[in-house]
């Protein structure tokens, strides 16, 4: 299935039904008062994220989403059948963007999440609303209030516990592919992985779920290369792993360039926990990878890790210190949410 993460789609609600122009028609009944019913209520518009879709790649071959109109009122005091809804099921992740493609209208991150976006238009009032002492035969009816119609983007940011960063070749597709189960795209040139991929990583009694998106460049958070639409897939991770190549000149450089550009692109990737890896080990050998290791640490003051996902050298421990970063985070939004609900903001009192 391809993946598809950006779509623009036209919604409308339903139109309220008009109301009916009636009056009693008996035997016997000389002077039948109005009966005329109002019109149904139009279908809404709603949004369910759902977990069996993981692409909104079904959105590239139907744009257009309207829900049904409200049906006439009818004589004898009936009321016309409201609309059915139109529900749209998008994928966990999605986010409902204005036509600016800026303003976030929703934000769907879980399972079942469901939310009314676009309300169906009332029903127009039958003449039986309008009677009264002084106006006993109303000839009056309205016609159904309109629905609200909208232009929108689709945005899928998945959802995934750890992010793979990185230069273009730097051996992340390898590395998911060494740890999981995942299939993507693997050769020896520049940009092979052009869209998003996913892989489910046990590391002992934990599973964690690990993104891998294209190779970033400079400039890429103002959209240079595959740029901003990728970044956007990795912000609701819990840590970063970032994968360098060993082999390159300057490691330090190619670190520095990928700092930068998650740092200009903003949205908290920053400040996001990050473990770094320098991958290819095995074509240096253990002298000289441990010599550009300790070279590249005196440099940035951080740790790394010195892997090779061809071989699987030093994958596994990398795992564990994945999933212990990803545990720990997790473990400090809990007790954030606990302590919110434990200690609600204090009100402020009337003065």
């Amino acid at each position: 299935m391809k993946f598809l993460d950006e779509a623009k789609i036209y919604l409308k609600s339903g139109d309220g039904g008009p109301g009916c122009l009636s009056f009693r028609r008996e035997k016997y009944v000389e002077f039948g008062g109005p009966d005329g019913g109002n019109g149904g209520r139009g279908g809404n518009v709603v949004f369910e994220s759902v977990a069996a879709m993981n692409t909104l790649i079904d959105f590239r071959y139907k744009q257009h989403f309207r829900a049904q109109n409200g049906h006439n009122g009818a004589g004898a005091n009936r009321t016309g059948a409201g609309g059915s809804d139109c529900v749209i099921r998008v994928p966990v992740g999605t986010q409902i963007l204005a036509e600016d493609k800026e303003t976030i209208l929703a934000d769907f991150t879980e399972e079942g999440q469901k939310q009314i976006f676009l309300k169906g238009g009332d029903g127009g009032f039958g003449n039986a609303h309008y009677k009264s002492a002084t106006n006993q035969a109303p000839r009056k009816a309205t016609p159904g209030w309109p629905g609200q119609e909208m232009a929108i983007w689709l945005r899928l940011k998945l959802i995934a516990d750890a992010g793979l960063v990185g230069l273009p070749n730097a051996g992340k597709s390898t590395f998911l592919a060494a740890c999981s189960n995942a299939r993507p795209k693997i050769a020896d040139y520049p940009f092979t992985t052009l869209h998003p991929n996913l892989g489910v990583v046990k590391a002992g009694d934990t599973d964690f779920v690990i993104a891998d998106i294209p190779g970033l460049i400079e400039g890429a958070h103002e959209g240079t290369g595959l740029g901003t639409r990728f970044l956007g897939h990795v912000e609701r991770t819990s840590v970063l792993l970032h994968l360098i190549d060993i082999t390159q000149d300057d490691l330090v450089s190619a670190y520095q360039t990928i700092r930068n550009e998650l740092r200009e692109y903003g949205h908290g990737l920053e400040d996001k926990e990050e473990i770094i890896a320098l991958n290819k080990c095995d074509a240096l050998g253990p002298d000289l990878s441990q010599d550009q290791a300790k070279i590249f640490s005196d440099a940035t003051g951080k740790p790394v890790y010195l892997i090779s996902a061809v071989s699987g050298e030093g994958v596994q421990p990398l795992l564990y210190a994945l999933a212990n970063a990803i545990t720990a985070h997790k473990d400090s939004q809990h007790e954030e949410e606990d302590g919110n609900a434990l200690f609600p903001p204090l009100m402020e009192q009337p003065s």
